[in-house]
């Protein structure tokens, strides 16, 4: 799929701290989702893991697999995409509304997963399903409903 949606916005001030889902957000390349606490670069660091992603279709077969029906957010990454196949290629840019983020790894599942839900980890673990991290590389107002799609 060339084109897809972005389906839902979370956050979370502090680790381990409880999510917020949003229907907007300002995102910025200094500090990634405005109130997120990962989107910060540190001094001398590279913002790898600014924004985490996940496509919507990977979060209901995981669920399906392991027989829960939990929201998106337990997964604790910052933007749901539909119908969207996210890149499996650090270096790829993806076009979210105004944002601009590039893709610089595969956001494996902790083990923070396991204490959710009884195999969830294990069930996020193959194929990049449990999602991808990147870096800001133009900001924006992101909103539900913007369109997403491969940069080129």
């Amino acid at each position: 799929m060339n084109q897809g949606r972005l389906a839902g916005i979370a956050r979370h001030a502090r680790p381990r701290g409880p999510i917020e889902t949003l229907d907007a957000v300002r995102v910025t390349v200094e500090g990634g989702l405005d109130g997120d606490f990962r989107g910060a670069i540190k001094p001398g660091g590279r913002g790898k893991r600014q924004v985490s992603l996940m496509e919507a279709g990977d979060w209901d077969a995981a669920m399906a697999e392991i027989g829960h029906t939990l929201p998106w957010s337990a997964r604790r990454v910052n933007l749901l995409v539909d119908q969207f196949d996210l890149p499996q290629l650090a270096g790829t840019r993806l076009r979210i509304g105004a944002v601009l983020i590039e893709i610089t790894q595969e956001c494996d599942p902790c083990s923070r997963m396991e204490e959710i839900a009884a195999g969830l980890k294990a069930a996020l673990a193959s194929d990049w399903r449990g999602g991808a991290l990147g870096r800001v590389i133009e900001g924006g107002e992101l909103r539900i409903g913007d369109a997403i799609g491969i940069e080129t």
